[in-house]
């Protein structure tokens, strides 16, 4: 299809593997929901403030874990994967993409989340030096390497800038977009939750002014700002409504990968063409996109190629 990157987010198994699920809930992912000998299992956790009920990976073991079977959250689209795949830890991730990468003779690299590292680290589990040290293994914990490791929150990125060259990303969030087209704040999606635990008044909102990019530049490598950070629409409006995110970033050193790309779930200004979203983003100079649908970025980031000077 085409993509760069794969990029596995990143959860802890009770005995400390990496898997690839996109919280630390399973409940959505897997079908440990119609497992019966798991039913003792579901409980109410704390995370990131917010009581939250249900199947945690950190109370599985990796063996564990490996009896379940994904499956798509997504009830409009696919479902017929559903219950035939395991769970991949990131060990096998990176096999698979340097299995591809050697018989294609391509680079594509990997693009890591650590998910919630803050509720990790308070469960003993801290997500940092095991995922160093697979790295490592794999020949892939150094500068060169085709490799993204990113987060929502500041604390870890600043840890692992100490402990590695490997590229750094901070990822910025809000709640939702207003019908001014501005965005909106409310936790937890307001402020990296480090900075709830250490009391750093700073919000993501916060973090985009020229003085915080700059201090962002001091640990990362590249801001990864969800969409309307750098366009949005206002109400039924067609006009985006665009921010200086993109130009300010790059004036501090820093890369801008913006996230989620989705044919199926475009604004209605885009008209039903993924292709006119990706054309914007594109000719607004960001230098990366996080996509669902890997083969549509490519081939409208081909199509603008051949057309820019």
């Amino acid at each position: 299809m085409g993509a760069d990157f794969v990029e596995p987010d990143l959860v802890t198994t009770k005995d400390g593997h990496l898997i690839a699920r996109h919280e630390p809930m399973i409940d959505d992912t897997t079908d440990v929901k119609s497992r019966q000998e798991f039913a003792s299992k579901k409980t109410t956790k704390t995370l990131d403030g917010i009581k939250t009920t249900g199947f945690f990976a950190s109370d599985f073991t990796l063996a564990e874990i490996k009896t379940l079977r994904a499956i798509q959250p997504r009830a409009s689209r696919p479902q017929q994967f559903n219950g035939q795949f395991q769970i991949p830890t990131l060990q096998e991730i990176i096999e698979m993409v340097q299995g591809e990468n050697s018989r294609r003779a391509r680079v594509v690299g990997i693009y890591p989340e650590t998910k919630h590292p803050s509720f990790h680290a308070a469960l003993g589990l801290p997500q940092e030096e095991p995922l160093l040290a697979i790295l490592e293994r794999y020949g892939w914990n150094n500068r060169r390497a085709p490799v993204f490791i990113q987060s929502f929150e500041t604390g870890n990125l600043k840890y692992l800038r100490t402990r590695t060259t490997v590229k750094l990303v901070q990822l910025l969030d809000a709640d939702d977009v207003g019908p001014d087209g501005k965005l909106t704040f409310a936790a937890p999606y307001d402020k990296p939750y480090n900075h709830v635990i250490t009391g750093d008044a700073r919000g993501f909102g916060d973090l985009v002014t020229k003085a915080n990019l700059a201090e962002i530049a001091k640990y990362a490598d590249g801001i990864g700002p969800w969409k309307p950070y750098i366009a949005s629409f206002a109400g039924a409006g067609t006009t985006p409504i665009t921010t200086t995110l993109v130009a300010d970033a790059h004036e501090a050193g820093l890369v801008v990968h913006a996230y989620t790309f989705r044919n199926d779930s475009l604004a209605a200004q885009y008209g039903g063409s993924a292709k006119a979203e990706y054309d914007q983003f594109f000719l607004y100079g960001v230098d990366g996109v996080f996509t669902d649908f890997s083969d549509t970025a490519f081939a409208a980031r081909e199509a603008l190629t051949l057309v820019l000077p």
